[in-house]
């Protein structure tokens, strides 16, 4: 079976959960012998990991400039160049707000180089409307170059891409819904981002959701048919013995660790209220919230008032090795989100043999047991929480001891599977509509 899966970031270009998922998703595919894998992100770098598929650039790629062909995909896509206000969800750094223009000359072609080949940024910046949309339009003659048996869309960036390649081959559309603007905003949803989420699933034949809290999220407020809706988990890499190495703390000080965007989904500020009340009852406790985003200044205000700030620290936004030297030197791992469709850094705090508290508004805690959990507005819970980790030594070593094991068993070979289990009733369904 050949795939032909589109996606917006691959290792090691990567500033969020969801090219850390791809990444991990596609290495388990390719234990499926009869699997052959075509990866196309709009940017490819050339560094990228190719061991388990064949990865594409749209920028790699060479076009056709006909005009009619042009206007015929324009006026089929023409809901992406609406002017809308916009907020890529995974960017680390910063919250864009820009506004898309008409990005087509006058003479309705595309602006390519000398090679034939359009180019994109492959960031989250003030052009991603626009890339979007080239990328679809790339993505259709990428469709034509390339055979396939089924096409598979990761998440509302690459959703257009995946509805143009289907129009081109005819073939089967999975789309793999790893957030929805609900999540990112907090309820209050852009109609434009609202708009491309849903064409995508209206369009597809089969929906991977990465839980069962997202599942319901498709179905009730896009809509959507519930038999072809599948929940299929995430997983989490196995770790190296270098990133499991001890690291020595600074300090005697008990560490609480929040690591993740500072936004509104992750609920930064039940962290920082929590903390105070641990406080209160421990002083020997540090709190840490690495990371950046909208709500950072916001916080660190709060920690100011609350007159906490002795006990907290902010690092940044940390990637790579630094995120294993944190978890290493923390006694607990805090997720206090909102509404998290998953959640795969939990998983990684448990690898690491952190104590983990998580919200029962993530989708990750429908698959942990041995994590402590709590409601995301119930500052009281997680404060017991908390304090009872670093206070007793019975609750870490329980946690450790239990929470290796449970993870370790969560693998990507396994979600690998159900993918292709989902393919298998794309491709059949498929055969059966006349």
């Amino acid at each position: 079976m050949k795939v032909l899966m589109f996606g917006w970031e691959f290792p090691p270009h990567i500033s969020g959960g969801l090219g850390t998922a791809c990444y991990g998703l596609t290495k388990g595919m390719s234990k499926i012998n009869d699997l052959d894998i075509v990866f196309v992100v709009p940017k490819a770098y050339g560094d990228e990991d190719q061991n388990n598929m064949e990865l594409l650039g749209a920028n790699n790629t060479k076009v056709s400039q006909i005009p009619k062909n042009i206007e015929e995909f324009r006026r089929k896509h023409i809901y992406l160049e609406v002017n809308a206000m916009l907020i890529p969800y995974n960017d680390p750094e910063k919250r864009y707000t820009f506004f898309s223009d008409d990005f087509i000359d006058n003479q309705n072609l595309f602006d390519v180089d000398e090679k034939g080949k359009i180019k994109f940024t492959g960031l989250y910046g003030d052009k991603l409307i626009e890339e979007i949309y080239k990328y679809a339009y790339v993505a259709s003659v990428i469709s034509q170059e390339n055979e396939h048996d089924v096409i598979h869309a990761h998440d509302w960036l690459a959703y257009p891409a995946g509805i143009a390649a289907k129009e081109v081959s005819g073939k089967p559309l999975v789309i793999h819904v790893h957030a929805t603007d609900f999540d990112r905003s907090g309820g209050k949803v852009n109609p434009t981002v609202f708009d491309i989420e849903k064409r995508g699933m209206d369009a597809a034949d089969q929906i991977i959701t990465v839980s069962n809290l997202t599942r319901q999220i498709v179905i009730e407020k896009y809509g959507q048919n519930p038999n072809k809706v599948t929940t299929v988990y995430n997983a989490v890499e196995p770790i190296t013995k270098k990133e499991r190495k001890d690291v020595k703390k600074d300090s005697n000080e008990k560490i609480v660790t929040f690591l993740g965007r500072i936004t509104l989904q992750k609920g930064p500020e039940y962290f920082i209220e929590a903390a105070k009340l641990v406080l209160q009852k421990n002083n020997n406790v540090r709190f840490v919230m690495a990371g950046s985003g909208d709500m950072l200044e916001k916080m660190i205000d709060r920690v100011a008032q609350l007159g906490i700030s002795d006990k907290f620290h902010f690092p940044g936004f940390l990637k790579g090795s630094e995120v294993f030297e944190m978890l290493h030197k923390s006694d607990v791992y805090v997720m206090p989100s909102v509404s998290e469709p998953f959640g795969i850094s939990p998983l990684e705090a448990m690898q690491s043999d952190v104590p983990t508290i998580i919200t029962n508004q993530s989708g990750v805690s429908e698959i942990l047991t041995h994590a402590a959990k709590f409601d995301y507005w119930d500052v009281h819970a997680l404060a017991d929480a908390i304090y009872g980790i670093v206070t007793y030594d019975t609750l870490p070593k329980m946690f450790k001891k239990n929470g290796r094991v449970e993870v370790d068993n969560l693998k990507w070979e396994n979600s690998a599977l159900n993918v292709y289990d989902v393919y298998i009733k794309a491709i059949e369904n498929k055969q059966f509509v006349f």
